[in-house]
């Protein structure tokens, strides 16, 4: 006990700025570098970013905040490390990805949890603050998208922050990481396969989940439903399409064998949502009810099928049958009439990166226009901030391991086009297995958020045994995040988890085929 004290004595009178003066970037400039020492933390840290909830207590760790910028950008980026006392410190460095327009978790329970388990942990603001919003940042003026910051928030700034953080890391340990690794979903996820692309040596091991790999394609598919209404001129309530997801989900889940909610067999689904219309539902947690039309069925089953050209031609893959349409296909009511109410993501992205104008009108787009708007995404963005390319030598070359699991009720990206990438890498290696791999999460909504299906937080030390002993996942142990008791395995891409019978809590319940 003595000696930990006394290395942590020394620690904290290394977690001055002194200790860092020496940083610098290549094609940076470092303005600013200030230090936090944090005694004795304690957080409730709750179920996010590819783990279990935990409570931390007692931390001791080293907080280092680099403020820096590209001469000629006119940019500002924030990178902040944690670094735990060096008794605790695993010898293991790593990257902590965003979500949404966020280029980093804002709090600092996703430092602490890194920090808590022995990882020197850093994360990037990616040039702009928080989850601020296009229109705080992406138009030098209107008609002018201001490149720099794109190109920030896209690459640049995630390969800066991989390359301070170990700097830092070395210059508080006195040596450089012995492994490092990227954690991230969603948009963590596209900067995981960011990585893995362009930046091939940066990381060991990179878990990308839900992974947005078709930036600009995915914005513009969220817009899809909307555009359908648009089409019709109908706007069918929410709760008609809430009740379109529990019918869905209902139907679909008994085909498995195992009725619990739980939806395994979403393939062999063959549910039509046209079979509802004129059906009265209630929906008590809207505190509404609704007779579905005929509206309703034609939207959930195009988000379903995903979007599609005027000439028929597939862009975008849909959700999951089993999938809420409720960030999809969105609107809202008020006195008995209702009306579009896309999320805020298309929106954005149509009005900053493809109109450059702010004023740009969104409410009526319709799917011919919706057509054009999705090209013009995949031809000005792709090389910028898309992750499509299924060219992965490099990271192969490097040593690397990239493993990625999905939610199979997405409600957000949905999981055909993950699926689609995983195809196409396999067809191009078929020895993929050797460093990328993929697992399916049955009835899991985005990034594990919300209560149902079979949630795998223990992915990352998967990744970890697979990086630094060789073993490489065949099965992630998964359970119902609301029902600890209820557990399963994942199944290793292309197989799929089937309910072999018996008691529906036990992972030896079910199998991979």
């Amino acid at each position: 006990m003595a000696e930990k004290v006394q290395l942590w004595a020394l620690a904290l009178a290394s977690c001055d700025s002194a200790t860092f003066k020496q940083l610098s970037l290549f094609g940076g400039k470092i303005q600013n570098i200030a230090t936090v020492s944090h005694s004795g933390l304690s957080l409730q840290i709750p179920y996010a970013q590819n783990y279990y909830a935990k409570n931390v207590t007692n931390l001791d760790a080293c907080e280092v905040a680099i403020t820096y910028t590209h001469p000629g950008y006119n940019d500002v980026i924030n990178t902040v490390v944690w670094l735990p006392t060096p008794d605790h410190w695993t010898g293991r460095f790593l990257g902590n990805g965003g979500g949404g327009w966020s280029a980093m978790v804002e709090d600092n329970a996703t430092l602490a949890w890194a920090a808590s388990e022995g990882f020197a942990v850093v994360t990037t603001d990616g040039g702009h603050i928080g989850g601020a919003g296009p229109e705080e940042w992406a138009l030098l003026s209107p008609g002018n998208l201001n490149w720099n910051l794109l190109t920030d928030f896209a690459s640049t700034a995630l390969d800066d922050a991989a390359t301070l953080g170990k700097a830092v890391t070395k210059a508080y340990y006195g040596k450089a990481p012995d492994h490092s690794y990227w954690n991230g979903c969603s948009q963590g996820g596209r900067q995981g396969y960011m990585m893995a692309q362009r930046y091939p040596e940066q990381y060991d091991g990179i878990l990308a989940t839900a992974p947005a790999v078709g930036y600009g394609q995915i914005f513009m598919q969220f817009y899809w439903a909307q555009a359908v209404m648009n089409d019709l001129g109908e706007y069918p309530s929410p709760c008609e399409f809430e009740a379109i997801s529990v019918a869905a989900v209902k139907a679909c889940d008994p085909i498995d064998g195992l009725e619990d909610n739980i939806v395994l067999s979403s393939n062999e689904c063959d549910f039509d949502p046209s079979t509802l219309v004129g059906h009265e539902h209630v929906c008590p947690s809207l505190n509404s009810s609704a007779t579905i039309s005929a509206a309703a069925a034609t939207v959930a089953k195009e988000t379903w099928k995903g979007s599609t050209s005027p000439s028929g031609e597939l862009l975008w893959p849909g959700l999951d049958k089993s999938a809420s349409l409720a960030i999809h296909a969105r609107t809202q009511c008020f006195n008995g009439t209702c009306s579009s109410n896309p999320a805020p993501l298309p929106i954005g992205w149509m009005k900053y990166f493809l109109a450059h104008d702010p004023d740009f009108d969104t409410t009526n787009i319709s799917t011919v226009q919706f057509d054009r708007l999705f090209r013009e995404s995949v031809e000005r963005y792709s090389s910028v901030i898309g992750t499509e390319s299924t060219d992965l030598t490099d990271f192969k070359k490097a040593g690397g391991k990239l493993l990625t699991w999905n939610g199979v009720a997405d409600l957000t990206l949905g999981r055909r086009y993950i699926e689609n990438y995983v195809k196409k890498v396999y067809a191009r290696d078929p020895n993929a297995s050797d460093y990328y791999r993929y697992f399916e999460a049955p009835s899991v909504d985005h990034c594990g958020i919300g209560p149902s299906g079979y949630y795998p937080g223990d992915a990352l030390k998967s990744l970890i045994e697979w990086v630094e002993k060789g073993v490489a996942p065949e099965t992630l142990e998964a359970k119902v995040r609301n029902q600890g008791f209820k557990k399963a395995n994942l199944c290793l891409w292309p197989k799929k988890m089937v309910y072999l019978g018996g008691n529906g809590t036990d992972a030896s319940s079910f199998g991979c085929k």
